[in-house]
């Protein structure tokens, strides 16, 4: 919670050392990150290496909290994965006891956290000190996005271009630009090209913001996307505004005045 980049040493040895490698991510209501999220985060991140299996019970998590704690748990993880188990990885001392559970082979890798020195309570109260150790999936999640709307000719891409040097990482730039630029020439407007630019943007800040530092900067949004349809079409197609769904604000925005002269770089 979340996965870092131990969990994922732990995994690529694993992989080395058996021929089929299953991966358990377990999860309870109460936890401050989401099971089915850390889910998705481990598939993208291990790929066809291994199958990720989802553990979402209310079970006991310490033998303290229950008498029959290791019958629970021998139970819960034979209904999930019925298929014999050879060897059981993991950093902590509990592997010793859970394999003999399972009637299997323990492997403990990293107990001292020498070789990857971070735990995931680190990253989540301390995310930017501890960067290098979160895995491309999952950075986007402790990002602090920073966007940057306004019209045109007010400076959004030359600050764009100026707070990531300063910070040191990624911009996103206005695909909506390129594609007026390639495609439009400022006439012939479609509310399908809206949509387009919308989704290649979006698509854009996801694979950046995977490579991108702590700080993420953002020249535009769907947001102003949709401003700009209403601007020339008249009205807000339906297929970008259904985009909205899965909108998520930046964490903080900058918004351009127009107050200084507008130049004509030759776009639009």
């Amino acid at each position: 919670m979340p996965p870092h980049e131990g969990h994922l040493l732990l995994c690529d040895v694993a992989s080395e050392l058996v021929d089929e490698l299953t991966v358990l991510v377990c999860s309870q209501d109460c936890e401050p990150i989401s099971g089915k999220l850390r889910l998705n985060w481990m598939k993208e991140s291990l790929g066809n290496k291994a199958r990720v299996l989802h553990l979402h019970q209310e079970i006991p998590q310490e033998p303290r909290e229950h008498k029959y704690f290791w019958d629970i748990w021998r139970r819960t993880i034979r209904e999930l994965h019925p298929e014999p188990i050879n060897m059981v990885f993991g950093s902590e001392d509990y592997i010793l006891r859970l394999a003999a559970e399972l009637k299997a082979e323990p492997c403990i890798l990293d107990k001292e956290r020498k070789l990857v020195p971070v735990s995931a309570t680190q990253i989540r109260d301390y995310p930017q000190l501890y960067w290098d150790y979160i895995p491309p999936p999952v950075k986007p999640f402790f990002q602090k996005r920073i966007c940057i709307l306004g019209p045109e000719s007010t400076g959004k891409s030359e600050l764009s271009q100026r707070l990531a040097s300063h910070f040191n990482t990624l911009y996103v730039p206005e695909y909506g630009r390129d594609y007026d630029a390639i495609y439009r020439q400022g006439k012939g407007w479609q509310a399908s090209d809206f949509t387009v630019i919308a989704r290649v943007h979006q698509a854009l800040r996801h694979k950046l913001g995977q490579r991108s530092g702590y700080f993420f900067i953002e020249d535009t949004d769907l947001l102003q996307t949709i401003v700009w349809a209403d601007y020339l079409l008249g009205r807000i197609p339906a297929d970008l505004e259904k985009l909205l769904e899965r909108w998520e604000f930046a964490a903080f925005y900058l918004l351009m005045k127009p107050d200084v002269t507008w130049l004509d770089d030759g776009t639009r």
